[in-house]
């Protein structure tokens, strides 16, 4: 990358995300049971764990697509989604515990607080009708961030940077699937985001498309971005990870560097789960 693209394309300070004692149901079903996570600056944090066990509702909770019915989401100490509502004094706990009510913030706010949060999903969420340029462009437009010349020059270094150059003119329908998780990233990346949360961004790919993206975020992860990042891809999160979470019925029931995790799990169900996909 020139040092002119380097300019373009900097990121926001990496952020740092608080995820306490997060409770999330779906009807009579408890899909998070008192998450508590916290994810330093620059971090990237894998999060393991068998289907259903909570992985993608919890970076849902985290950008506030999902809300917690307990508990709250803080990136770099502001509350997501909420505010305080109501002296803590109301609640019958002293100051320095507790939160006091939250109370729910106007969309326009969550709108603004996501921009900070960069999504990306399983299946890309490209706009079908928009070419690459423009996927890519369009958020920092809406959101104001840029002007429409500042915001394609921006897309183009993006694009270029996840190998993609070539396909500003290209519409979504055109790529294959891992250039459109490619394309997904750069559209990640035009906000500027502190953290960018990845959701099996792997998972709807043919397999032989799969290290080309891996490729990208890997690039990422040696930048100082912080990642959060969920997948089943166990020999890429032993490269990249910083930490490794496993997740199991909407708890963490291990946490540490992937040399502990994935070499020498504590836990029956982690070193059950690995037993089945390493």
């Amino acid at each position: 990358m020139t040092t002119t693209e380097s300019t373009t394309v900097s990121q926001a300070l990496p952020a740092a995300v608080e995820v306490h004692d997060v409770h999330k149901w779906y009807g009579t079903h408890r899909v998070l049971d008192g998450v508590d996570l916290t994810v330093r600056p620059g971090e990237v944090t894998v999060i393991l764990g068998p289907s259903g066990s909570g992985k993608s509702t919890l970076l849902r909770v985290i950008n506030h697509l999902e809300k917690p019915e307990i508990g709250y989401v803080s990136l770099n100490g502001e509350l997501i989604g909420v505010r305080r509502h109501g002296k803590r004094s109301e609640m019958g706990v002293p100051p320095a515990e507790g939160w006091g009510r939250l109370k729910e913030l106007s969309e326009r706010a969550i709108l603004a607080q996501r921009s900070r949060i960069g999504f990306v999903f399983q299946n890309f969420n490209l706009f079908p009708h928009l070419t690459v340029l423009d996927n890519v462009a369009a958020a920092p437009v809406a959101t104001g961030l840029l002007r429409k010349p500042e915001a394609q020059e921006l897309a183009r270094s993006l694009l270029s940077r996840v190998g993609l150059g070539d396909k500003t003119t290209a519409y979504p329908r055109q790529l294959s699937g891992g250039q459109q998780q490619r394309v997904a990233i750069a559209r990640a990346l035009a906000l500027r985001p502190g953290v960018i949360l990845f959701d099996e961004p792997t998972s709807a790919l043919d397999p032989e498309l799969v290290g080309e993206v891996l490729a990208v975020i890997k690039d990422l992860a040696t930048s100082g971005t912080t990642l959060v990042i969920v997948t089943h891809e166990i020999a890429f999160a032993r490269e990249v990870a910083d930490r490794i979470v496993f997740l199991d019925e909407g708890r963490i029931v291990e946490q540490g560097p992937p040399s502990e995790v994935l070499d020498n799990p504590q836990h029956e169900r982690t070193r059950e789960f690995l037993s089945k996909v390493l």
